[in-house]
């Protein structure tokens, strides 16, 4: 199934920290791991619609890498994957790779 957001939405999916342990060698449990701030774009929106009636395109684009709010989105499953969708403003910034 594919999803197509509305507006100024976009879809991301988090990417998942594997780190199991401390630097000090204690292992975390997952029960008391955060969730990550950091995902990745799997769609976007058509763009934001002013009051005049025209639509600004989104700066963030599919496979971005995107930093977010602890609280941001709403949580969504689709054929079993676990996504959020948010609004452009909740993203904190995008990641470029060096």
């Amino acid at each position: 199934m594919k999803i197509r957001p509305l507006y100024d939405r976009i879809v991301v999916k988090r990417i998942e920290d594997t780190t199991e342990k401390t630097l000090g060698g204690l292992f975390i449990p997952d029960s008391a791991k955060e969730k990550p701030q950091e995902a990745e774009v799997v769609a976007v929106g058509k763009g934001k619609r002013l009051e005049d009636g025209s639509v600004v395109s989104l700066d963030v684009q599919v496979g971005d890498r995107i930093l977010f709010g602890k609280y941001s989105g709403s949580e969504i499953k689709i054929d079993g994957e676990d996504y959020l969708i948010m609004r452009e403003d909740e993203v904190l910034g995008i990641l470029d790779a060096q």
